[in-house]
């Protein structure tokens, strides 16, 4: 039988003498594989994170405590004219009980001034409401407001934001979307009428598109003098905006009636509004200085009442004819002290 030999262990001089056996000492030369490893995962995850929250902020994502002071309410022409009371009263209950359920919309100004920082998109009501309770509580809880910092890019975009939410939230009236279209225009965010109809109100039907542009024309000649233009129904709008069509001197006329009439309410306004309409509409009575019944005049068939006739007789020259006024009107580049001297000439051998 063979006799086994026993093995003796390894010197331990020989494994201390390995360089790659050595222990590395805690807190001397260069860090574990494992040390490295979670260092650079934890920089990639917070790396990650904040371009995930940097992405969410551009986009308009996030929702941002800003106080109330850095925020200008100005920034765009608001669409809204008017505040309903009662409806801002129950806004601001609201609250007071529940807290800020929506954020509104901001836009970071590239030159802050005055200590604002950002601009209003939308959200003006819930702005406002808070800062009626900021004044009344001196809450520090009411002193800021949850906002989204979006980008919209454009001014039009800007805009159809605000429009849109309002028009998500609110009834506007068609004059209150006719006046953005204007302000829109003036500050030169659309070039044309049918731009700005079409970029605030691309959703509407192209039959409420039409009211809106008609009474783009009460906006532009009234807008100064109205107190209560809210209050405007479409029906009266609309009829306003043909007899100005109609009767040249009508629009002189209203704002004439509206400047030296007092009134302070919006059923006084419609009222001088309206009556001023009939007047205008109705059918002058014949008068010699005696009591003389008013006589019925005969219209064209052709013609409907109050029906006005335009037809273009020359290059440069327009004939309008108001059937029910009797009256014909000639304008153009055309018309001159020669063309009114053959005209004169051919009535009078005519008659």
């Amino acid at each position: 039988m063979a006799k086994r030999k026993r093995l003796t262990p390894a010197q331990p001089s020989y494994l201390s003498a390995a360089p790659e056996t050595r222990s590395v000492p805690m807190g001397s030369g260069s860090a574990p594989i494992a040390q490295v490893a979670g260092e650079a995962a934890a920089t990639a995850a917070l790396e990650e994170v904040a371009q995930a929250l940097q992405s969410a902020r551009n986009e308009g994502r996030m929702i941002e405590l800003l106080a109330l002071d850095v925020i200008d309410d100005r920034h765009l022409v608001r669409d809204r004219l008017e505040q309903n009371e009662e409806e801002m009263t129950a806004l601001v209950e609201s609250l007071r009980a529940r807290g800020q359920q929506m954020p509104i919309e901001v836009v970071t100004l590239p030159s802050p001034a005055g200590g604002r920082t950002h601009g209003l998109i939308s959200g003006w009501r819930r702005l406002t409401a808070l800062q009626r309770l900021y004044k009344e509580t001196s809450d520090p809880k009411f002193a800021t407001v949850r906002a989204m910092v979006i980008t919209p890019g454009t001014a039009q975009n800007a805009y159809v934001a605000m429009v849109e939410e309002n028009e998500i939230r609110v009834n506007l009236s068609h004059y209150e979307r006719a006046r953005i279209a204007v302000q829109a225009m003036k500050e030169g965010v659309y070039p044309s009428q049918k731009a700005a109809l079409q970029g605030l109100f691309g959703n509407a039907t192209r039959s409420k598109r039409s009211k809106i542009g008609t009474f783009i024309a009460l906006v532009e000649a009234f807008d100064a003098v109205l107190y209560f233009p809210a209050a405007i129904s479409e029906k009266l709008g609309l009829a306003l905006v043909r007899e100005m069509s109609r009767d040249p001197g009508f629009s002189e006329v209203l704002k004439e009636r509206l400047q030296n009439t007092p009134r302070d309410s919006a059923e006084a306004e419609i009222q001088i509004l309206s009556s001023t309409l009939t007047e205008r509409t109705a059918s002058p009575a014949i008068s010699d200085g005696h009591s003389t019944p008013a006589r019925t005049r005969p219209r064209p068939s052709a013609a409907a009442p109050r029906e006005r006739i335009v037809v273009r007789v020359a290059a440069d020259v327009e004939m309008r004819f108001a059937p029910d006024q009797r009256r014909i009107e000639l304008v153009g580049d055309g018309v001159s002290d020669r063309l009114a001297e053959a005209l004169k000439n051919w009535f009078q051998a005519d008659m």
